[in-house]
């Protein structure tokens, strides 16, 4: 169990309160499956364009 209002604990409230919601409204589970893929491709998107970024200005810093 975490400590009240530590950013664990807070982490889990929010994850908890967002499962719930999709529950509460009987949301079909290949929704909360898709929606939970969704969210993980955009983060991963976005991680590699800062990777790409990263490596771009890396690579020029080495031909400078």
């Amino acid at each position: 169990m975490y400590k009240p209002y530590s950013p664990e604990w807070n982490r889990k409230r929010y994850l908890k309160e967002a499962i719930d919601s999709y529950f509460n409204d009987y949301i079909e589970v290949d929704v909360i499956y898709a929606d939970l893929m969704d969210i993980l491709h955009e983060r991963s998107e976005g991680a590699y364009a800062d990777f790409q970024r990263t490596t771009d200005l890396e690579a020029k810093l080495h031909r400078d």
